[in-house]
């Protein structure tokens, strides 16, 4: 447990965003942050991480696989699934591994998925949501979501739904939602929640992908509360900034100016592992985290979500997965 000065530095890293997010964060932090997963904590579970195929996904699913869990490691190619399973398991030998494809954007493919897993996996750990994009102009996919809100936001609540008695069957489940720390600059208001599918809007990338990622966070903190009865944990958290293919290919100015002090995609994920696994993570649910800490999630106290713009999110990606909601 950091000292009240340790907590005091922290936060000024956080503030700072550039010592806080960058590979310097986790440096710092690692002397005071909470303890490791014990080893071979996650022996005998299953847990599912999209976006497998690289970056933090990768990453993070070679950490759970060191803690002894079996992963299912979810993408939209099977043959950038082989590569990256070829390469977790050059780092953990032993790592049990499944290749299986999803394309979290489609629907369709989400209940397929679903319904398979469910079959043979009928207790399961937890589930790591981190397949992201960011398209450079206004895509829609098969069901007529834009393409940032259906990979973020709507696929993910429809599979947890589709999974949820898999996840309620298990001892401490999790599901972890990874986010970014640009949502900071997209708090939800009213504008957002009368245009959710940016129909209206002129379509920016990267102010697309923020405002996903914000509502991410708040999608974290409603399922905590449609979850809870069922004992599951939901949390979201940002990875800082990692030297990930999500980085240096849609956002290469910036990769290039930061890229001396950018975090490992190791560094980036550890947090993730850590949700998966430490029973300190299951001490909260719905909460927001960074190198294992939980934070605020406004930068600022001004910039508070509107309360219509997250019901109307909440009711919309409920209804565009096709389940019941309770009015947020």
């Amino acid at each position: 447990m950091p000292s009240r000065l340790t907590s005091a530095v922290d936060t000024l890293l956080d503030k700072s965003l550039v010592l806080g997010y960058s590979s310097i964060g986790p440096a710092v932090r690692r002397r005071w942050w909470p303890a490791d997963p014990e080893p071979g904590s996650l022996v005998g579970r299953h847990v599912v991480v999209t976006g497998g195929s690289s970056g933090l996904g990768r990453a993070a699913a070679t950490g759970i696989a060191r803690l002894g869990a079996t992963v299912h490691l979810v993408g939209r190619g099977a043959d950038r699934l082989r590569e990256s399973a070829a390469l977790i398991r050059s780092d953990v030998p032993d790592a049990r591994l499944l290749e299986e494809v999803c394309d979290v954007s489609d629907l369709d493919s989400v209940r397929a998925y679903a319904a398979d897993l469910g079959t043979r996996v009928p207790v399961l750990h937890a589930i790591v949501h981190d397949a992201g994009v960011m398209p450079p102009e206004r895509t829609e996919t098969a069901q007529g979501h834009e393409l940032a809100l259906a990979t973020h936001v709507i696929g993910p609540l429809l599979l947890t739904e589709l999974l949820r008695e898999n996840l309620a069957a298990a001892d401490s489940p999790r599901v972890v939602i990874v986010s970014s720390g640009g949502m900071y600059s997209a708090p939800l208001d009213r504008t957002i929640g009368e245009d959710v599918e940016y129909e209206r809007s002129d379509y920016e990338p990267v102010r697309a992908y923020a405002r996903t990622k914000r509502m991410q966070v708040t999608m974290a903190e409603l399922m905590a509360g449609r979850y809870s009865g069922d004992g599951i944990t939901v949390h979201s958290m940002h990875p800082g900034w990692a030297d990930t293919p999500g980085v240096t290919d849609s956002l290469p100015r910036f990769a290039k100016i930061a890229g001396p002090i950018l975090r490992t995609p190791e560094q980036g994920a550890d947090t993730i592992v850590w949700l998966t696994a430490s029973p300190l993570a299951a001490a909260s649910t719905g909460t927001f985290w960074s190198d294992r800490r939980a934070r605020p999630t406004y930068f600022l106290p001004r910039h508070a979500d509107d309360p219509s713009a997250r019901r109307a999110i909440w009711a919309h990606a409920c209804e565009a997965a096709g389940i019941d909601h309770v009015p947020a």
